[in-house]
């Protein structure tokens, strides 16, 4: 498979990319993706959820009347969930929601997310992006010529660019990473993937071991 590479103007250089038809042309397997994404949403939950049992909230455990004989249900303590103030039951504890997911099963999840985005043409290939310092307005202009203000985008690096990240990170919507940090997460929620084209090399080494 062959895209234009683009400045990042949105113009075409005149230039072909060639991407790997092992990375953007496969059989997409819809489960990996499922459970990367998955797996991806779990952990980053913090787990930290806690509600006051029986035995934790405070309170005085007398029995408020007798058993029988008032006419109305029995009572145990002040602390029992069915007065306001009291226990809940069977609420949250705090818990680690984080699985275990196979690598061969995660890079098949990514690959399969890059083949729809290209089948789908929702892929740019730009030629060369760099940064002297951070500018947000030179990014969002890139982002103009692509057709994606207000929308959701994926920049891929060949390597992490403290400047290009800040330029980016009060834009909303946006999302830079490396080649190497990619997720199934971020490619299948972006509108469009914009892949510098140095950084497909590592993307592929990354995703064809």
């Amino acid at each position: 498979m062959e895209l234009d590479i683009h400045s990042t103007d949105g113009k075409s250089t005149g230039k072909k990319a060639k991407l790997s038809d092992a990375i953007f042309a496969i059989e997409p397997n819809d489960h990996a993706i499922w459970l990367d994404v998955k797996q991806h949403l779990a952990n980053r939950r913090q787990g930290t959820s806690k509600t006051l049992e029986k035995s934790e909230v405070s309170g005085s455990t007398k029995k408020l009347h007798r058993q029988k004989g008032t006419g109305g249900a029995r009572k145990g303590s002040i602390k029992s969930p069915l007065f306001k103030g009291g226990a809940r039951v069977f609420g949250p504890k705090p818990r680690d929601y984080h699985f275990k997911l196979n690598k061969k099963v995660k890079d098949l999840a990514r690959r399969s997310a890059l083949t729809y985005k290209a089948k789908s043409g929702a892929i740019a290939v730009l030629d060369v992006l760099s940064m002297g310092k951070p500018r947000t307005k030179e990014f969002a202009s890139m982002l103009k010529a692509f057709e994606l203000t207000d929308r959701k985008s994926l920049l891929v690096l060949p390597a992490k660019d403290e400047n290009i990240l800040m330029s980016s990170r009060n834009i909303q919507g946006a999302r830079v990473v490396s080649a190497a940090d990619v997720n199934t997460y971020d490619i299948m929620n972006a509108n469009r993937v914009l892949i510098v084209k140095d950084a497909i090399a590592t993307l592929e080494a990354t995703l064809t071991k």
